[in-house]
């Protein structure tokens, strides 16, 4: 069963990280949504955080996990948050289980095909070599001949943990991240339909949704809605999470 965060009480939302994320990346927008009068399910999906670790990974066992997390949980008319692959894991529940959920709010992410695009991410990541023992200083500057960002290598750097008081290790499961990372570009099933109100959230600097997917999402999604938020890049929820907050609360509330 995956691993969860939950706080407050009210109405479920359900809230589902991006690739190489946690449920720790969304702890202080989740207690922001449990004031608003939600409760808030942080989920960790599988191979990722503190959820299980299996050679099994598509879109279709992730959303599999999803719907057993919420049979186990009694969940019903969820609402449902999820950012870039958590995005696609969403609609994919939305067009096949719609009676589940309420609202779904898509965070930078498109239904299409996306080519793979981690490579320097998972080489950097591979290049660490945990049996020499490094220390966290030592892990990033490894990290940092193979992504530059410095935000980006923070994000990484929230998934090292001591395995043991002396080794260091990351929570997700590298291995098959690297022999499966064409799973994560996968597009939405060609037929899959979703009429549930569903906000589309963009980053103005990000490339990740543009302005010609918007046809191919509405196809999808015939109630889609589309805002931006100015200068953020794909990582929108931490690089401005009150103009976050602020859109999804006003899209959430809404009757």
């Amino acid at each position: 069963m995956l691993y969860s965060k939950i706080e407050g009480t009210g109405k479920p939302l359900l809230i589902l990280h991006g690739f190489l994320g946690m449920s720790d990346n969304w702890k202080t927008l989740a207690l922001h949504y449990v004031a608003a009068g939600f409760q808030t399910h942080c989920l960790d999906l599988r191979n990722h955080g503190r959820s299980f670790h299996s050679d099994e990974f598509s879109y279709e066992v992730m959303a599999q996990d999803v719907l057993q997390y919420c049979s186990l949980h009694q969940l019903q008319k969820c609402n449902i948050i999820g950012h870039s692959m958590g995005g696609k894991i969403a609609m994919l529940l939305a067009t096949s289980h719609p009676n589940l959920f309420e609202k779904v709010v898509i965070a930078d992410i498109g239904t299409k095909y996306y080519a793979p695009h981690h490579q320097a991410i998972l080489t950097g990541l591979n290049a660490v070599d945990f049996s020499l023992q490094p220390s966290r200083n030592e892990v990033e500057s490894v990290l940092a001949t193979y992504v530059p960002d410095f935000g980006t290598r923070q994000f990484l750097m929230k998934s090292l943990y001591w395995k043991t008081p002396n080794q260091l290790s990351f929570r997700f499961n590298l291995a098959v991240f690297t022999a499966k990372i064409d799973q994560i570009g996968e597009a939405l099933p060609e037929n899959a339909v979703c009429t549930l109100p569903t906000l589309f959230l963009r980053g103005g600097n990000s490339n990740y949704l543009l302005a010609s997917d918007i046809a191919a999402i509405q196809q999808h999604f015939p109630k889609a809605q589309f805002e931006t938020i100015p200068n953020v890049g794909h990582w929108l929820h931490a690089e401005n999470p009150t103009a976050f907050l602020e859109h999804t609360l006003l899209f959430l509330q809404q009757a």
